[in-house]
């Protein structure tokens, strides 16, 4: 794996998951109480000995880079890092250095110079905002084994998910001879697959396509001849599809968990099945750990709580609370009497002392935490949230458009809390 070096693609804008964007990039966003959605592919790296790894960044990207400076240090000897490539202007007009990042080929080619300097024979392409666990030896192994060019990680998908990922179909040793990104209709239609669940899609298959992963292993020269011979911007709507008709592209189909986290909607059913008792992704595989920055933080205390199916990060202070099917970050500060189901709480990047609660009330605003006799559900509050007492926030499955007030935000039927934001005592969302 010394000769595989791998990029993940940091997103753009993450306008389907504002407001948890509005101030960090996608990759940035909490995840699991404790870590980020960036931890997760660099985790699946290390621990399938891919050791070099470019993170390429541009919106908001601040705390993303903080946080990777701060949890991915390498000793001297191992030859190992994780550097951070952020979009540049630069005097290159030839490559488009001129502009910023157009889309996910676009990115990859304005950093080329940068790949090639690594001097590795396979690129693996990520993207940082998906949650899944995936040995990549295993991955790059069968690249190897079937001598390909371009090999696309896939798995089988139902009718619904179908219309909204690329969709691909491939002959019986594997090579991937068509692709189709977000078809519909007839054009959807054509793109059943047989091979998706190991049964013909006309026998009642729950999973009759296969769709992209949007994870990619390029040979370094292929990769920088496509780039460089086909200008447009997307790997999926552009550089995919070229690349079937001219080379070997394969796919390797994937049977674990996978999820995108693209949309406010995923992110939030995503974060609350890691609560259950089962859950579909395991936090706890000691072979294959997700790694975080450590912050050294006391243990969570309870006092008189009542907890079901709950995930409860470190340095929590919680105090006569009922809690359910909810996961709660690092720092809550939950207060009596509070009722909370359904919810993800991000906690806090600090804890406050006697001064400064005391200047809150003078200011008139309410602590950072959730205040006594408050209920929340179904609900994502961000980090660094005040909510007052007596608050109540229920989900408003009727709304389908987004609708952003003063303080928060409905979106997919929830309401999300903004990071920072104040909810003054007695509120009604």
């Amino acid at each position: 794996m010394r000769h595989v070096l791998g990029v993940i693609l940091g997103g753009g804008r993450g306008t389907r998951l504002y407001p948890l964007t509005k101030l960090r990039a996608k990759p940035a966003v909490p995840l699991a109480g404790k870590y980020r959605l960036i931890d997760v592919p660099i985790s699946n790296c290390l621990n399938s000995g891919v050791t070099r790894i470019y993170v390429l960044t541009q919106f908001l990207s601040a705390s993303l880079h903080r946080h990777i400076y701060q949890t991915y240090k390498f000793d001297t000897f191992g030859g190992g890092w994780v550097q951070i490539l952020a979009a540049v202007q630069t005097y290159d007009s030839d490559s488009g250095g001129s502009d910023w990042y157009q889309g996910t080929a676009d990115a990859v080619r304005k950093q080329l110079s940068h790949i090639r300097s690594a001097r590795v024979s396979e690129v693996l392409i990520l993207s940082g905002d998906h949650l899944y666990r995936m040995d990549y030896r295993l991955y790059i192994a069968a690249h190897r084994e079937h001598g390909a060019d371009v090999t696309v990680a896939v798995q089988p998908v139902t009718r619904e998910a179908a219309s909204g990922l690329g969709i691909l179909r491939m002959d019986a040793s594997g090579r991937i001879v068509e692709f189709a990104e977000k078809p519909k209709g007839k054009a959807l239609d054509k793109m059943a697959s047989p091979e998706a669940s190991g049964r013909a899609s006309g026998d009642g298959a729950e999973n009759p396509f296969l769709a992209s992963m949007g994870i990619y292993v390029f040979n370094l020269d292929v990769l920088q001849g496509l780039l460089e011979t086909h200008g447009e911007d997307d790997f999926g709507l552009h550089i995919l599809p070229a690349a079937i008709k001219s080379h070997q592209v394969y796919a390797y189909p994937f049977g674990g968990y996978w999820e995108d986290i693209g949309t406010v909607r995923a992110y939030y059913e995503a974060s609350l099945s890691l609560a259950l008792p089962d859950p579909p992704f395991d936090l706890y595989d000691s072979e294959h750990p997700i790694y975080s920055r450590p912050r050294y933080l006391p243990g969570t205390r309870t006092d008189d709580c009542h907890l079901e199916r709950v995930m409860l990060a470190d340095g929590c202070l919680l105090q006569d609370a009922i809690i359910s099917d909810s996961v709660i970050g690092l720092r809550s500060i939950v207060g009596p009497g509070v009722r909370i189901s359904r919810s993800v709480i991000m906690g806090a990047d600090f804890y406050e002392d006697d001064a400064r609660r005391a200047a809150n009330r003078q200011a008139g605003i309410p602590d950072v935490g959730i205040g006594s006799g408050s209920s929340i559900e179904g609900a994502i509050v961000d980090k660094n949230a005040r909510i007052g007492r007596n608050v109540v926030i229920r989900p408003h499955p009727e709304v389908t458009d987004m609708v952003e007030e003063g303080n928060h935000v409905i979106r997919d039927g929830l309401v999300i809390v903004p990071k920072n934001a104040v909810i003054p005592d007695g509120t009604i969302i």
